[in-house]
């Protein structure tokens, strides 16, 4: 197995250095890589106080600094200490000033800039937890997307990751024995989309789940028919009413995420391509 230390240094939160890491490092299976996060790194006498670990775990240095004496001065210590030093945004920035025709502002952390996108964020965040599991049906058609499946079929967690991405999210489980309200067969603005998975899978999942909450009675809950059923009642539902389904058997939250982005987006391009020309009334 291999082994190496990453340090990532960046002069703002370093979100976006620790997540270009964390998917680089994905593309690689069995490598062992320990980060070093060096957040907020905006003088040189900061910097320097980092130099003794730079020496101490030898590795790769991620950095984004832009304030050029920084810079500078951490590519120096690199070049002492044989490192190899990545400025991870830089090729980006430099497409970015050809194709816009002027140079980058160079001002930290103004990714995090509290602007309006930040507020839309919070606004869908706060939105999606107070529309989980079928609760606030009557605020549905606010939502930008609705999802529907049965119980632990990553409604929740994908709700909350598509919130963070500024998407306003609620989600319903399906019941056979408890119909969902009228509403949800007449809603116009969310996109509506059917997640389902594998029985054998979902009961994996559930008895993993009455585990964590020390319950080893088997109920209906973990019965294979019963889940056979459950799934087949929610597919059954999804076909009668057009929604696009994904099946989260083998994927990600990110995955799914993505592809209700994605459907999202060809939803809009559908409409626009409709109303193009139509002038208004």
């Amino acid at each position: 197995m291999s082994r190496i230390h990453l340090h990532l240094v960046s002069d703002s939160t370093g979100e976006t250095l620790e997540m270009i890491a964390k998917a680089a490092i994905a593309q690689f299976e069995n490598a062992e890589v320990e980060r070093h996060f060096w957040p907020m790194v905006r003088s040189r006498q900061h910097l320097d106080r980092i130099v003794p670990e730079l020496s101490a775990n030898p590795g790769i240095v991620l950095y984004t600094l832009v304030n050029p004496e920084t810079r500078a001065r951490l590519e120096e210590h690199c070049r002492h200490l044989s490192l190899n030093a990545v400025p991870v945004l830089d090729g980006v920035t430099a497409a970015l000033e050809a194709a816009l025709g002027r140079e980058a502002q160079g001002r930290p952390g103004r990714q995090h800039l509290m602007d309006e996108a930040y507020f839309d964020r919070v606004e869908a965040i706060q939105f999606t937890i107070a529309h989980d599991d079928g609760v606030g049906w009557e605020n549905w058609e606010q939502a930008d997307i609705l999802l529907a499946g049965v119980s632990r079929s990553s409604k929740t967690p994908t709700s909350i990751y598509l919130a963070n991405r500024g998407y306003k999210v609620a989600n319903i489980p399906l019941v056979v024995e408890s119909p969902p309200p009228p509403s949800l067969f007449n809603l116009r603005h969310p996109l509506i989309v059917g997640l389902t998975t594998a029985p054998e899978r979902l009961v994996q999942i559930r008895r993993n789940r009455l585990l964590t909450l020390n319950e080893r009675t088997q109920t209906s809950y973990v019965d294979s028919e019963r889940v056979t059923t459950e799934v087949q009642f929610a597919r059954r539902m999804f076909a009668d009413n057009g929604w696009p389904v994904i099946d989260v058997t083998r994927r990600s939250i990110e995955e799914t995420a993505a592809a209700i982005i994605r459907l999202l987006g060809e939803r809009q391009r559908r409409d626009d391509t409709l109303f193009e020309g139509v002038k208004p009334i």
